[in-house]
């Protein structure tokens, strides 16, 4: 479960989709340190298994471009967005973004560019939880 304090926002659970392993376990590694619970998954399909289930999760961090989904990210998010309404989305890629893409975002969803720092990283989630 969420908490907000006025010194920061504690505990959410974050879900981080990305295929790229060294990515995912860096990203998942710096969530943890600010003291948020994450969980993981490499494709469209797992993430949707823990969707699906009875798991809490506050937010859904995605790359775009996943490896073995037609939309990647944004095919996932319409899909966990009809699954659970209220989930915060966060954005990422290292690619262009086409037209496409940018008419699937869905409103409220936030964006960040890869190759991302930490601090942009966790500004970036900060700003997500704090919506």
């Amino acid at each position: 479960m969420l908490v907000v304090t006025a010194e920061r926002i504690l505990m959410a659970v974050i879900l981080i989709v990305e295929d790229d392993v060294f990515i995912r376990e860096i990203t998942e590694t710096m969530i943890q340190d600010w003291g948020h619970q994450t969980l993981t998954a490499s494709d469209v399909d797992e993430a949707l298994l823990l969707l699906r289930s009875p798991q809490h999760i506050d937010a859904l961090f995605t790359d775009i471009y996943l490896k073995t989904a037609v939309l990647g990210g944004c095919e996932l998010a319409l899909q966990a967005i009809a699954l659970r309404p209220t989930l915060r989305m966060l954005y990422t890629t290292g690619n262009s973004i086409t037209d496409k893409m940018k008419a699937l975002f869905i409103e409220g969803t936030r964006f960040l560019s890869k190759p991302y720092s930490e601090n942009q990283l966790q500004n970036s989630v900060k700003e997500l939880l704090a919506a």
